[in-house]
């Protein structure tokens, strides 16, 4: 009698569902140790690249161009303050000095190969975000972002490297509140970049001046 009713009882869940609380209560104790290490993978230095630095097909000193000859960034990347990408050199930028200085140099060849037979150099990408984010130069420089505020002291680099990880809470941080990095927007390039007044006064007034609104919505980099 008493096995007939619990027959009629009704069920919230169905029977089979008894088969699988063994594997319910050993996802409950594991999700945490799996979000756990998933966290640690996304925000550790060696799974955000900082510090990488890979070999150059022509071992290129910024220390050398970009600090003590004190070439600017736009005249080699020179797409960074009207596209998205940054541009690599083509050849023909390196041999319009390198046409008539050390023009003998064995570390040079490649550069020289390259313009004769108009193939570009293979240069290795650093800094490299995952293809769902999407990242404009020009809409940055040109509002008065710094190039070093993501790409460090490029000026003191023989080999370029990787100083900020790139995560979408450090690009959201910025967006929340833009006003520590903004600068005159003839002062992106430069490196050493020093305030002229307190950054904590020129910041907004300049944020003000240029209608400087970063949004914080998904599709501004995932599209």
């Amino acid at each position: 009698m008493n096995q007939n009713r619990r027959d009629r009882e009704p069920f919230f869940f169905p029977r089979w569902a008894n088969s699988i609380r063994p594997h319910l209560t050993a996802a409950a104790v594991l999700a945490p140790v799996y979000l756990g290490a998933l966290l640690y993978l996304a925000f550790a230095p060696g799974t955000s690249a900082v510090g990488y630095g890979p070999a150059q097909p022509v071992p290129y000193s910024h220390a050398l161009h970009a600090g003590e000859l004190g070439l600017d960034c736009r005249y080699c990347h020179n797409g960074v303050e009207s596209g998205a990408a940054a541009t690599l050199p083509a050849t023909s930028i390196c041999m319009n000095c390198h046409s008539s200085i050390r023009t003998g140099s064995g570390l040079l060849k490649p550069v020289r190969d390259g313009f004769e037979s108009g193939l570009p150099l293979a240069w290795m990408r650093v800094h490299d975000l995952p293809d769902y984010a999407y990242f404009h130069h020009a809409a940055h420089v040109v509002r008065g972002v710094g190039c070093e505020s993501c790409h460090g002291r490029i000026d003191r680099m023989e080999v370029v490297s990787q100083t900020e990880g790139l995560h979408m809470a450090w690009c959201l941080e910025c967006h929340r509140d833009p006003d520590p990095r903004l600068r005159p927007r003839g002062s992106a390039t430069f490196m050493g970049y020093v305030p002229a007044q307190d950054q904590a006064v020129l910041g907004p007034r300049l944020r003000a001046a240029g209608d400087i609104e970063p949004s914080t919505d998904c599709s501004t980099c995932h599209r």
